[in-house]
Order: C-alpha cells, then structure tokens, then sequence
C-alpha cells in the first residue's frame, strides 16, 4: 500500500512534531477500537460505549485529525497550491473511504459507516482548499462559524443518511463512526488558518530547529506518517484476534 505521506505535496521541510501528534492520535485511534473490540466480545466488566468521557476520548481523536488535516494543507502548499499531487493524495482517501462503508455495510449493517473520519478527512481538505490563498483569519472565521451553525440549526429533514453527512440532523442513523461537515470542518478551516498565521511569522522553521530528536518523537514521527495504513489494518487485525480469544475463554 502506498503510503499516504508519499502522496502528500512536497513540503519545504517536514515537522517531525507534526507527524508525532498525528502519531499519538492514531495510537489513540487503535486504543480506542481495541477497548471498543474487547466490549463487543464481551471481555470488558464494565461498558464504556456510553461513557461521556470515553466517547470525549474518541471525539478529541477525531478533533486531532480534522485541525490536523488544515495544518498540513497550509505547511505543504504555501503560496502555490500544487494540484497534482493533492488530488491523487484525495483520491486515496476517498477510496480508503468508500472501502470502510463497503465493508462495515457487510460486517455492522444497522451502524456501518456511511460518513466516517475518512470520509470528513476527504470533504475537509476539498472544502479547505478553497481557503489555503485567502488571508488567515478568513479561514479561521469560516471555522468558528462551521463549528458553531450545528448549534443553531437542526431539522429532521436531515435524518436520513443521505442527508445527515451534513450535520444537521436531529437524529441522525446510528453509524460506528460519525463525522460530519458540520461542525467538524470548523477545525480545519481553523487549523489552516492558524498554520498560515504561524508560517507568516516564521514558527515553522523554528520549530524545525528545535524539535526534540529521541526514541520517543521518532518512534510517533513514524506512526504518524503511516497514520492511514494503520488505521486500514488494525481493526481487520484486532477484531479477529480479539473475538478468537473471547471464543477460547468460553
């Protein structure tokens, strides 16, 4: 499988602390769905499915993801947007996208996926590319105010799951995995415009200069540029692994 920072555009210089946070997020990522495995097995005494803060947990992965993908449009393009590689990089995903609800449609049919992480990741970095040459606060402002319409706005004619993509539904279908573009396209915007303001001032290149360099940074830098392999393949490896264990302990 290709990897997905050799999709990405070519960068004036990576940010190892870049990478290291989209590390832990998918180390988070793979927490997460061991603890959700182990539940659907029924080898955890107590359910943490409905638990605010782990569902806090997962929402703040996701979160991570989403500021991450405005960050990463803003270190790679610059003053040129470079559409060649963006869009094989978006082309990608939406595959890896399409592939996931195929699947969870096959496994989970009355909470498959129909508009998860990957699909978000997809719809954010398209919408945001329209904001990577417009002023900071431009992109920042169109955020807040993504970020804050699902609070105002809600009808039940956005129910359904050709609809509820969007965000606006009052209840949307149950889904293992729900990410819509509202409010969650707020924080790339956000994250986009705010990486634009800190490359204008010139944080980038000093952060360069002073990221720390041990196992540990190394070790995340490398979980973070494989961040969609790992995402494709633990749960096809975790699952089995985990139901075959709870089937031996009966």
């Amino acid at each position: 499988m290709m990897r997905i920072d050799q999709l990405t555009e070519t960068m004036r210089f990576r940010l190892r602390s870049i990478d290291a946070l989209r590390g832990m997020a998918i180390a988070g990522v793979v927490v997460f769905h061991l603890v959700w495995n182990l539940e659907f097995a029924g080898l955890l005494p107590v359910a943490l499915s409905d638990n605010p803060m782990w569902l806090m947990f997962g929402r703040t992965l996701a979160g991570t993801f989403m500021l991450l993908v405005g960050v990463s449009l803003a270190l790679a393009h610059g003053n040129k947007f470079h559409w060649g590689p963006f869009c094989r990089r978006i082309t990608v995903v939406l595959v890896a996208a399409l592939t996931i609800t195929a699947a969870t449609r096959l496994a989970f049919a009355d909470k498959f996926i129909y508009f998860g992480i990957l699909h978000a990741i997809v719809a954010a970095s398209v919408l945001a590319a329209a904001f990577v040459r417009l002023p900071p606060l431009i992109s920042v402002s169109a955020g807040v105010v993504t970020l804050s319409l699902p609070l105002l706005i809600s009808d039940q004619i956005f129910n359904s799951r050709w609809l509820a993509w969007i965000g606006f539904a009052e209840s949307p279908p149950p889904s293992n995995d729900y990410v819509p573009i509202f409010p969650w396209v707020g924080l790339t915007l956000i994250g986009l415009g705010l990486a634009k303001s800190c490359i204008a001032r010139g944080y980038d290149a000093l952060l360069a200069k002073t990221e720390p360099t041990g196992r540990i940074m190394i070790t995340l830098g490398w979980l973070g540029r494989h961040s969609l392999s790992i995402y494709l393949i633990h749960q096809p490896i975790l699952l089995p692994v985990v139901l075959g264990g709870a089937r031996l302990l009966e």
